[in-house]
């Protein structure tokens, strides 16, 4: 694709382009896609509460076909402009889909599935990767006559998800408590479920309703004022700081050089590379099975300590390889550690917490607030990251690995388990640590639930607990 700016430059110039345009060019192309997803998140909460969520990711559909179209006809119309512009599109599409796709599956999902069923879409992430991975080998489609097929079949999936996504129903919970229109609410739960009575499900979102009726819907500055939420969205900022500066990017930018410095040839690198996307989708494939059981919170921990971890060994092994023969293959047993830490715990769950700790009137801002830093982070580390290896070489890693283990002790003090529990019963949890009351609604069906005998005919002071 440089090569392409490049001969495009030439017949355009005749004199080919100076090495450090070019290098800002390629800058260009690859930092737009995350900027792009930062726009993207900021149009979240405009779009979910007016158009829905399947409206939403119907109309988002169009921006990635867009993109695919432009960037698939890109080297017939002799123009890198175009690419540079549409991956800023498709990052845009990127940042909805990465922010509605969880919160559309966390409400339409079932209390006991709720978790597995949030980690599905980080699943298919890793499993696009694992494809783009093996459609870009040089074999197939990773060669001069093939990028820009490979760019443009990035339409395909969203050209399907555009002809079947109308037959499914819209989210039940922005059916009810933000259209009021209970019948349609039924009729879309009583579809996902199977089965006609579904009156528990319709009671606790009537009671949601109730409880947030004064607040109306939340914007994203009344969200970051609001003492009641105060808690919830700091912990969604740190996880998602954590999730994109906890050294992902560069672990991959790193991998190639530690299998090459393995032993392994140069034309077989690209083969390890996609082996370790299939140790990643695997992973995430795991964490889906597992997080009922085990639960977020221990996913959590788990993940950012074997990030930790392996990035401090990793920082030790790649200073120490060029003296200690066997210390290269310690640093691919970093490499695959740190992705399952990854995949397991950091990836995926974070979005699933965004889902779970906020209530409907304020899920649409607080995705729109994580989706917003988890892009701006993304984008920083791929600014940053190349000046930071320039300068610190291997030791890049202490930095990613005092990030992970600070995550890590924030989640263990802070963040409560939310497992196979309601979305009232988790804003009762974080109302004690925001010591704030909840309302009498709120306790009368929280007392239905967990304690019958406690009287409810007056809000409970949840923070003189503490």
């Amino acid at each position: 694709m440089q090569d392409f700016y490049n001969q495009t430059y030439i017949n355009r110039h005749g004199v080919p382009m100076d090495a450090s345009f070019q290098t800002l060019l390629w800058s260009l192309t690859v930092s737009m896609y995350p900027l792009g997803g930062f726009f993207g998140s900021l149009m979240v909460a405009p779009l979910v509460n007016n158009c829905g969520r399947k409206g939403t990711l119907l109309i988002n559909n169009l921006f990635s076909i867009v993109a695919a179209v432009l960037m698939g006809t890109s080297e017939i119309a002799k123009t890198f402009e175009v690419i540079i512009i549409s991956r800023v599109i498709m990052g845009i599409y990127a940042g909805l889909a990465s922010n509605v796709v969880p919160m559309f599956l966390g409400e339409l999902s079932p209390r006991n599935l709720r978790g597995a069923i949030g980690i599905v879409p980080q699943l298919f992430i890793t499993l696009g990767i694992l494809v783009a991975q093996i459609l870009g080998l040089t074999s197939i489609l990773g060669h001069v006559e093939g990028w820009p097929l490979l760019l443009g079949l990035t339409g395909i999936p969203s050209a399907f998800q555009l002809l079947t996504l109308p037959f499914f129903p819209e989210s039940p919970r922005y059916l009810l408590i933000q259209k009021g229109d209970e019948d349609q609410a039924r009729q879309a739960l009583q579809r996902l479920r199977g089965w006609d009575d579904v009156d528990d499900e319709i009671e606790e979102m009537r009671q949601e309703d109730k409880s947030e009726k004064e607040e109306g819907r939340l914007s994203v500055f009344t969200l970051c004022t609001f003492r009641g939420l105060r808690w919830q969205l700091i912990s969604i900022v740190v996880m998602m700081m954590g999730q994109q500066l906890s050294g992902v990017n560069a672990v991959f930018y790193y991998a190639d050089r530690i299998f090459l410095s393995a032993g392994v040839e140069a034309d077989n690198v690209q083969y390890v590379t996609v082996s370790i996307g299939a140790i990643n989708v695997l992973m995430t494939f795991l964490a889906v099975f597992i997080v009922e059981s085990l639960g977020r919170r221990i996913l959590l921990l788990a993940g950012f300590g074997l990030c930790c971890g392996s990035c401090a060994v990793l920082t030790l092994a790649l200073n120490l390889q060029n003296t200690v023969s066997w210390m290269s293959y310690l640093s691919i047993v970093c490499v695959i550690i740190y992705i399952i830490g990854h995949a397991i715990g950091a990836s995926p769950i974070p979005f699933v917490m965004i889902t779970e700790m906020f209530l409907q009137s304020s899920r649409p801002a607080a995705f729109m607030v994580g989706g917003s830093v988890h892009w701006l982070c993304n984008f920083t580390v791929g600014l940053v990251f190349l000046y930071m290896e320039a300068g610190l070489g291997a030791y890049s890693f202490l930095i990613f690995c005092g990030i992970c283990l600070a995550t890590m002790i924030y989640i263990f003090f802070i963040v409560p388990e939310t497992k196979n529990k309601t979305f009232m019963e988790i804003n009762r949890i974080m109302a004690k640590r925001n010591k704030v009351e909840i309302q009498t609604d709120v306790e009368q069906m929280m007392d239905l639930q967990t304690v019958p005998s406690v009287k409810a005919d007056k809000p409970e002071v949840l923070g003189s607990d503490l």
